[in-house]
């Protein structure tokens, strides 16, 4: 039934797109296991691009969204034997594509890259913030850690949710407050199905080369500009005391 529905629409779309006419069917399985508890069956009816009605596996019935939707899914549910196909469809439809889906998902993963950044506390405050950001990795499971000479941190650390980019791809954020000390090594920790050996990012408290340069800039100039009033100066007394030397003699 299904097929012959199919090369029927096909028929339609062919000789009905010079008028703008156009009918379909979509079918969706949406899942977060190959559990048949967590997939849901979705068959939706469409007419020049507006759903008018659809069959959730969720629901249990056809739901319309137009009058000619309510009037045809009223019309659906009370036919048992068209029922039972669309219910049976989650699994005889879904469960097999499901399988397949879900294991070719699992199988493929993606390396995360690390950024870490910090920042400044408010006046009176010690204590700092160091931000790791974990970007772009596949699947959602992963674990961010910290740790402070070697030694695994384990207070003052929280951290979001695996944050979704709509992409298939996922971002996480671990925070972590200190107090800075002289020498010590800090280190964010990313464990990932995609990575053979844990992800080690230290944390390097020297200012980025950028900043270096302005700084290198400035105070050249100020030794400039010292070199310059102190030559200024010496020649200034100089002149001032030959003057002198004239006037006395």
């Amino acid at each position: 039934m299904a097929s012959s529905f199919l090369s029927f629409s096909l028929l339609f779309i062919s000789l009905c797109t010079a008028d703008g006419f156009l009918y379909f069917m979509a079918y969706r399985c949406m899942f977060n296991s190959t559990e048949l508890n967590d997939i849901e069956y979705i068959n939706s009816y469409y007419f020049n691009k507006l759903e008018f009605a659809r069959f959730s596996s969720s629901v249990g019935e056809f739901v319309g969204f137009t009058e000619y939707g309510l009037k045809q899914a009223k019309y659906w549910n009370s036919v048992k034997s068209y029922m039972a196909n669309a219910r049976a469809q989650k699994d005889t439809y879904c469960k097999s594509h499901v399988d397949s889906a879900y294991g070719t998902a699992l199988s493929q993963s993606v390396k995360p890259y690390v950024v870490l950044t910090s920042s400044t506390p408010s006046a009176g405050k010690h204590r700092s913030m160091l931000v790791c950001s974990v970007f772009d990795f596949y699947p959602k499971l992963i674990k961010v850690s910290w740790t402070r000479d070697g030694q695994e941190v384990t207070s003052d650390v929280t951290s979001t949710d695996e944050l979704a980019d709509g992409d298939w791809y996922y971002q996480i954020h671990s925070h972590l407050e200190y107090t800075p000390r002289s020498g010590e090594k800090i280190s964010c920790v990313v464990e990932h199905a995609s990575l053979k050996e844990p992800l080690v990012t230290d944390w390097d408290p020297s200012m980025p080369e950028s900043e270096r340069n302005k700084i290198a800039i400035g105070a050249s100039g100020l030794i400039l500009g010292l070199i310059l009033s102190l030559a200024g100066f010496i020649y200034y007394n100089t002149k001032a005391r030959g003057r002198i030397l004239v006037q006395s003699n």
